[in-house]
């Protein structure tokens, strides 16, 4: 059975994974920094599929040990990792002029270092085995900058670049990495905007994109996914 560690799961894009992830019997390592949100989820996970351990961590993702703390527990309690979904992510609407003071270190911190940190942990070990998948979910903000998302414009495309490094080391071995490059997608992101719900992507949709690519051949490698709303938007 194989194992997941999913970053920032009970919302959005990564809660959908991990229901994907459930029913093909995947194990998941989940974290978030709400404690009720992850025993809730968790007993939805293991009810949709008993047969899968599900392990929980109150982490906040932007604080590096945090983070490395999460990675060791997930390897401890459910043996060696070889899916990673970087999923955890903050958005924030301004400028670069007129971002408040702490804002870069803020979105660098939460965007991109929680992604290194993890392929540092863990690459070396999926290497040795020769066997993993690493997804990494960026934003169309990495193709194309929004000024008026300027720093969280240039995490993604640092995040982006992170990706295409990670694929060039570990194709050697055999490891597999994935950017998820979706458009606008209905998550919490848009909480008290007016949105139509129609006219953008689901996190459903970015799951089955995770799930189908990681389901391929073992042959076979997707760099990149680009997935946006139907409809002409970003």
């Amino acid at each position: 059975m194989k194992n997941a560690i999913i970053t920032a799961a009970t919302k959005g894009m990564g809660r959908a994974i991990a229901v994907a992830f459930a029913k093909e019997g995947i194990n998941l390592a989940i974290c978030s920094r709400n404690g009720d949100d992850l025993a809730a989820f968790k007993a939805e996970l293991t009810t949709l599929n008993p047969g899968i351990k599900v392990f929980t961590s109150v982490t906040d993702c932007s604080i590096k040990q945090q983070v490395i703390a999460f990675a060791a527990s997930a390897e401890s309690e459910l043996g060696a990792i070889s899916i990673i979904v970087n999923n955890v992510g903050m958005y924030e609407y301004a400028s670069i002029l007129d971002d408040k003071e702490e804002s870069f270190a803020k979105q660098v911190n939460t965007n991109l270092a929680p992604t290194y940190e993890l392929y540092r942990y863990f690459g070396k070990k999926m290497a040795a085995a020769r066997n993993g998948h690493i997804f990494t979910i960026c934003s169309v903000a990495a193709l194309t900058p929004i000024a008026e998302a300027g720093t969280y414009s240039v995490t993604k495309y640092a995040l982006l670049g992170l990706s295409k490094v990670m694929r060039l080391e570990m194709q050697p071995y055999g490891v597999k990495v994935t950017a998820i490059i979706p458009g606008s997608t209905l998550t919490d992101s848009w909480k008290g905007m007016e949105v139509d719900k129609d006219k953008m992507v689901l996190p459903e949709d970015i799951a089955s994109a995770v799930l189908n690519t990681y389901k391929m051949s073992a042959g076979a490698n997707v760099d990149e996914i680009i997935i946006k709303p139907a409809f002409g938007q970003i």
